[in-house]
């Protein structure tokens, strides 16, 4: 039972990466699924989750418009479209089965049930 963050890498302010969230060993469409990123010299932050059924999402205001969560069940896989990057973004991003927070609030740390392995974002020219 894990999950598998991947699909970091290096980008130039502006430029677009998407981050993939696989499961293994159990399915993910029981789940709402947040993404959330740890910066260095900072505490983890909720960024971006996805409820069960596919419907309500929500965003941190630093991130709305620039980012789109969304999931494809038949894939057990959720996924973080990042457009528009810019380099406060740099981050370790990390996935996670959270209980699913309040419609209109961003997910936090303690809503998480399973961790994923993170992957780094570096957002540089």
């Amino acid at each position: 039972v894990q999950l598998q963050a991947s699909g970091g890498g290096l980008v130039q302010p502006g430029g677009s990466l998407r981050l993939s969230c696989a499961a293994s060993g159990f399915p993910l469409d029981y789940y709402a699924i947040g993404w959330f990123r740890q910066a260095p010299g900072k505490e983890r932050e909720g960024v971006s989750w996805i409820a069960s059924s596919a419907g309500p999402t929500y965003s941190a205001d630093s991130v709305k418009g620039r980012f789109t969560i969304s999931r494809d069940n038949a894939k057990n896989t959720v996924y973080l479209q990042m457009n528009s990057l810019i380099p406060e973004d740099t981050a370790v991003y990390y996935c996670a089965t959270v209980i699913q927070p309040i419609p209109g609030s961003i997910a936090t740390v303690t809503d998480v049930l399973l961790w994923g392995q993170g992957t780094l974002v570096t957002v540089s020219s």
